[in-house]
C-alpha cells in the first residue's frame, strides 16, 4: 500500500492518538490539520509560504479540478504535485460532497450522479469509476471513494439507503483503483446521526480493507454536541492501525474534541474563508479586524503568535488593508489563521506526547472563550 499508518502512542489522560502517516511524498505527523487547496491552490498562499508555516499535507478537490482545468491537462503536466509546485503529500476528496451540494442541479442514480456545472450549466456525469479515474490522473497520495453525503436532517430510511449505496460505490471504486503502489484509496463511513447505521457502514467498509477511513456526513449543520456523540460511536469501530480522517472540520474546538475522540486528520476551508471576510483566530478568541475599535490599535493581531503577520503588522494596518480592499490584507490574515491552526495541532501533538491533552484543552478553551 502507498500509505501506511504508524501509531506512536496514546495519551493516558485522554486516549488521543499520536502517529505518523507514511506516504510517497513524505511523512505526516498526526493529529494534523490539512489546509484546503480546492483549485490546486490554498487561496492567497504560495507553496513556499505553506512550507514556512509547516503544512505537511494539503487537500485538493476532484470536482473543481475536473471542471477546470480538467484532469487530463493536469496529468499532462505531470500530475498535481508538479502542476502546483507542491512536493509534499496531497489528498483529493472524491467530489461527492460538492456534487451533492448542487441540489436541483444534480440527479442521483445507482450508476452515479448526473449534474450541471456551477460554472456554465454544462451537463456531466460522475460515477465511482470516473471519480477514481480523475483522481488517478491528478496523482494524489490519498484518494477518497465516491460517496453520498446525506444532508442534515434526514430521515432514517433515506440515510440507510444512502449508506448502502455508498458501500456499493466503495466496492466499485476499489475495483477501479489500479495505481495501488503510488496512491491509496480511503473509505468513507456514512450513516448520518444514527449510531446503528454508522456501525453498519463501518462494518461493511471494513470488510473492503481500505488503508484508511474517513468519517463523512458530519459538520453539515448538526449541533456540535451531536457531532461529538456520533464520533464517540464511530471512531471505536475504526481500525487502530489505519488513519482516521474527519472530513470538513476546522474550528479550534472541533479539532481538539475530534482528537480526543480518536481522529488523526482534519480539513476545512474555514481558516482561509473567514480570513477573506476579515476574521482572525487568536489565542484569546476571534478578532474581526474591520471593527472600528482596531483603527488606532498598533498592537499585533495576536501578541502570543510568532507568525510573519503578527511579528510585522499591527491591527490598525490590517484594518486599513481591509477597508481599502487591498489583497494583502486577505493574504496576511490567511497566513495567520493557517499558522494558528497548524501551531495548535503541533501543541496538541506535544500534549498527547506528555499525557496532558485534557489539561491543554481546558487551558485553551478558557483563553479562547469556549465553554470547557
Amino acid at each position: 500500500m502507498a500509505v501506511k499508518y504508524e501509531l506512536i502512542k496514546e495519551c493516558k489522560q485522554s486516549g488521543a492518538r499520536l502517529g505518523k502517516v507514511h506516504t510517497p511524498h513524505g511523512e505526516i505527523e498526526t493529529p494534523i490539520f490539512m489546509p484546503v487547496g480546492t483549485q490546486a491552490t490554498v487561496k492567497t498562499m504560495t507553496p513556499e509560504e505553506l512550507k514556512e508555516i509547516k503544512s505537511q499535507i494539503i487537500l485538493s478537490n476532484t470536482y473543481h479540478l475536473y471542471l477546470r482545468p480538467g484532469h487530463k491537462l493536469i496529468e499532462k503536466a505531470g500530475g498535481l504535485h508538479k502542476f502546483m509546485n507542491w512536493d509534499k503529500p496531497i489528498l483529493t476528496d472524491s467530489g461527492g460532497f460538492q456534487v451533492f451540494s448542487l441540489g436541483d442541479l444534480r440527479k442521483i442514480t445507482e450508476e452515479g450522479v448526473e449534474f450541471r456545472s456551477h460554472l456554465d450549466g454544462s451537463k456531466h456525469f460522475i460515477s465511482p469509476e470516473k471519480a477514481v479515474e480523475i483522481q488517478t490522473s491528478l496523482g494524489s497520495d490519498i484518494m477518497m471513494v465516491f460517496d453520498e453525503c446525506a444532508p442534515y436532517p434526514a430521515d432514517r430510511d433515506y440515510v440507510k439507503k444512502s449508506l448502502e449505496r455508498t458501500t456499493r460505490w466503495a466496492k466499485r471504486c476499489k475495483e477501479a483503483h489500479v495505481n495501488i503502489e503510488k496512491q491509496s484509496l480511503f473509505g468513507i463511513i456514512q450513516g448520518g446521526m444514527y449510531a446503528d447505521l454508522r456501525k453498519q457502514s463501518a462494518e461493511e467498509l471494513l470488510e473492503l480493507d481500505f488503508p484508511g477511513y474517513a468519517v463523512g456526513g458530519l459538520s453539515v449543520g448538526e449541533p456540535k454536541p451531536l457531532m461529538y456523540e456520533v464520533l464517540e460511536h464511530t471512531t471505536p469501530l475504526m481500525p487502530k492501525d489505519k488513519p482516521r480522517y474527519l472530513m470538513g472540520v476546522g474550528s479550534p474546538d472541533c479539532l481538539i474534541e475530534g482528537v480526543i475522540r480518536g481522529i488523526d486528520m482534519f480539513d476545512c476551508v474555514l481558516p482561509t474563508r473567514i480570513a477573506r471576510n476579515g476574521t482572525a483566530m487568536t489565542s484569546h478568541g476571534k478578532v474581526v479586524i474591520k471593527n472600528a475599535k482596531h483603527t488606532e490599535s498598533f498592537e499585533a493581531l495576536d501578541p502570543e503568535c510568532d507568525c510573519y503577520t503578527c511579528k510585522n503588522y499591527s491591527r490598525a494596518y490590517l484594518r486599513h488593508l481591509f477597508k481599502a480592499n487591498e489583497v494583502l490584507g486577505l493574504r496576511l490574515l490567511s497566513y495567520h489563521n493557517l499558522y494558528f491552526l497548524l501551531k495548535l495541532m503541533e501543541e496538541v501533538r506535544e500534549a498527547i506526547r506528555e499525557d496532558r491533552l485534557l489539561d491543554y484543552k481546558k487551558n485553551f478553551f478558557t483563553k479562547y472563550g469556549y465553554d470547557a
